[in-house]
């Protein structure tokens, strides 16, 4: 049987609110207790993670005064000294604190976007110092219920104006940080701005600096939109802009479950490790999933395993489908390799074009023997071949 067992190399990287999700929802208080953010980065390191990540308030409780901070922060670089685990990614909770109710950097009161700057400058400035290279940003309270109670034009102008001012901070200080843009569609506003990967490109075309702001696609949330997740990050990609990525699971166009990697949609996720592993992205492999309330502090970390295992296997599964020659046969039968070639040659124009037919009686008869090459897949998937 094949070695699944992850190392520091895969880059599987973790957020200290995923394995430390202690189980409250809507209807259900926590059932597990909350994890000291010094023992969850040993545990991971023991797991074979590559690096943490954290919003501001995992790290530090925002009730506490500095001094706590400064203690807390000092036990959590020499946690990561010890283990040799790194900080790839922050980001910054905008979210859970009833002032951010109407939204954070586009709510309606003045007062609170001002608060929401300052917070997320003190936790880029923890970014830094942590070695950070990424700062994702997930608008989860920027958005609306209802269309009379907000303007979205100038919702998307102070969305804007909050990422002209972070860019031109982290410019200004010289830090080595670009910016990700996190789309959801709702969950836990009706609507949430920017809810597709479409969107949020659209979006960053129109900032002061586009080349520093790019995307965080989730699996989840593109497929609580009903989109494929798998042409989500390929698009993102293609643009240049998978600037990180979060894996989990997701089964359907329903609530956020943040099922771990390889539970919802086995047949997305194995296309996506496909995705991933072919296309050169040297980025960490985040997963953003929550251990089900079924599950106590030890079922909790199986389920973390369970991520890297899966994507592991995931990714062996895809390596031998690419390697199998009969599946090569069927990539050419289904001219999947002819989509790489120009329509017009190099020195073509539109007149060589026009001096061409095309015999339709025969195209029409034309067959792809797409299920063919996508049983193949699902055999490699279901590891019989």
């Amino acid at each position: 049987m094949a070695d699944y067992t992850p190392t520091p190399q895969d880059k599987f990287t973790f957020g200290l609110w995923t394995v430390g999700w202690q189980g409250v929802n809507t209807f259900g208080s926590a059932v597990r207790p909350a994890f000291d953010p010094v023992d969850t980065v040993h545990r991971l390191a023991d797991l074979g993670a590559y690096g943490v990540t954290f919003h501001d308030d995992d790290l530090l409780d925002p009730q506490a005064d500095q001094a706590t901070h400064s203690a807390t922060l000092k036990r959590f670089r020499s946690a990561l000294s010890d283990t040799g685990l790194s900080v790839p990614m922050v980001t910054t909770n905008l979210f859970t604190d009833p002032v951010f109710r109407a939204g954070g950097f586009t709510s309606n009161s003045r007062d609170v976007r001002r608060h929401a700057l300052r917070k997320v400058l003190d936790n880029i400035d923890r970014a830094a110092e942590l070695g950070a290279h990424t700062y994702v940003c997930w608008g989860g309270q920027d958005g609306a219920e209802t269309e009379a109670g907000t303007d979205t034009r100038q919702a998307l102008s102070r969305l804007a104006e909050a990422f002209n001012t972070l860019c031109a901070y982290v410019r200004d200080q010289g830090l080595n940080l670009r910016f990700a843009l996190e789309p959801k569609p709702n969950e836990p506003r009706g609507d949430i701005l920017l809810p597709t990967v479409g969107h949020a490109l659209a979006f960053i075309t129109e900032l002061d600096h586009p080349e520093m702001v790019g995307l965080n696609p989730e699996v989840g949330h593109e497929e609580m939109a009903g989109l494929n997740a798998v042409h989500g990050v390929a698009q993102a990609l293609w643009h240049g802009k998978l600037f990180h990525i979060d894996l989990n699971g997701q089964r359907g166009v329903k609530f956020d479950q943040d099922l771990r990697f390889g539970a919802g949609d086995v047949k997305e996720a194995f296309f996506l490790v496909d995705l991933l592993e072919s296309s050169g992205y040297t980025g960490p492999r985040h997963f953003d999933f929550k251990p089900p309330r079924t599950e106590d502090v030890t079922g909790a970390w199986t389920s973390a395993a369970a991520c890297m295992r899966n994507y592991l296997i995931l990714r062996e599964r895809a390596a031998a489908f690419r390697a199998d020659p009969e599946v090569r046969q069927a990539l050419a039968d289904a001219r999947v390799d002819e989509l790489a070639e120009p329509t017009l040659a190099s020195g073509e124009d539109v007149a060589s074009l026009r001096s061409e037919s095309l015999d339709l009686a025969t195209v029409r008869e034309r067959g792809y023997h797409m299920e063919h090459l996508d049983q193949l897949a699902l055999e490699h998937l279901f590891g019989v071949r």
